[in-house]
């Protein structure tokens, strides 16, 4: 009997903890979903899952992937692994522009979100201050990139007269304690973190830049989204009950955050602070945005309007 029950034991075990492995082709009932790693932006996908929205949809979401990098999700959007994914504007539109993932957006998930931050003891009290100083940004055509240069041609200086630097996010902050850079600007919850590590001092949010800027986004495979259209449907109503809950009760929302990401309480509190959730797709902002890439020589289009067609679903 002894034997038995050991038996029986094991079995059970491998059923309760061998990991999920996940189907390759997605059916109409079970969607592929991605996010990206600690990120205080996709909380919405966090409060769906943990308060099952998805599942009052009869939507079965499945995280197939948590990747580092918005590139990286458009990586996997290419080589059709997933559905659907919570990423950064600026890699969507990027991809759709260099046709290098066939993707749409689908919804808002954030505006704002972002700030310019300076060592803690630093004498820099202004923008203006920014002028002939180092400032790290997580990398050229995204929305920091743009914030930061928005930032200083409004101060009255060309943005070339600042010596602005690309660095992965993780590492500003120690790039930041050991004087490597004067500045860096990124969104929540690294600014907030340097903050509550006694690192750095928040010098702008990025609300003070940009009033309501687009930042991230719900985008989804266009060949998926045709051949699921009521599952789309359902995905957008979960989605905008979990930016009503985080608007309704922030506390625990606060709680789904601390859980998901491991961050202590006050960092995840101001970060959240920093962040405006919604659901409805700010379209001037994305505008904003693709005339800036545009511009700049980022992407090559022929007309915006014509393009907005091709990346909003």
């Amino acid at each position: 009997m002894k034997r038995v029950a050991l038996h029986m034991f094991v079995f059970l075990s491998c059923l309760i903890f061998s990991p999920t492995v996940y189907s390759q082709n997605s059916s109409a009932s079970s969607i592929r979903m991605a996010v990206l790693q600690n990120d205080i932006h996709h909380l919405p996908l966090w409060v769906a899952l943990d308060e099952g929205f998805f599942k009052e949809q009869g939507i079965n979401v499945e995280i197939a992937g948590i990747f580092r990098s918005g590139p990286e999700i458009m990586s996997a959007f290419s080589a059709g692994a997933l559905d659907m994914a919570y990423v950064g504007e600026a890699p969507s539109v990027t991809a759709v522009a260099n046709g290098t993932a066939n993707v749409a957006i689908l919804a808002q998930v954030n505006t704002e979100g972002s700030a310019i931050v300076v060592g803690k003891n630093s004498p820099i009290k202004t923008i203006s201050d920014l002028k002939g100083k180092q400032i790290a940004i997580p990398g050229y055509s995204t929305v920091q990139d743009l914030l930061l240069r928005k930032a200083l041609g409004e101060s009255g200086f060309d943005p070339k007269q600042a010596k602005i630097v690309v660095i992965k996010p993780p590492e500003m902050i120690g790039a930041l304690r050991t004087n490597q850079i004067d500045a860096f600007i990124a969104w929540e919850p690294y600014p907030a973190q340097a903050v509550c590590m006694g690192i750095g001092k928040k010098l702008v949010s990025s609300g003070e830049i940009w009033t309501n800027h687009p930042c991230c986004v719900l985008v989804i495979d266009r060949k998926f989204a045709q051949a699921n259209g009521e599952n789309v449907k359902r995905i957008l109503q979960a989605h905008k009950k979990s930016v009503d809950f985080i608007s309704d009760k922030p506390g625990e929302a606060a709680q789904i955050a601390i859980k998901y990401t491991g961050m202590d309480e006050l960092t995840t509190k101001q970060a959240l602070g920093n962040v405006k959730y919604v659901s409805s797709l700010n379209i001037e902002g994305l505008k904003e945005y693709v005339n800036y890439l545009r511009r700049l020589g980022y992407i090559k289009l022929n007309s915006i309007q014509s393009f907005m067609g091709k990346l909003i679903y």
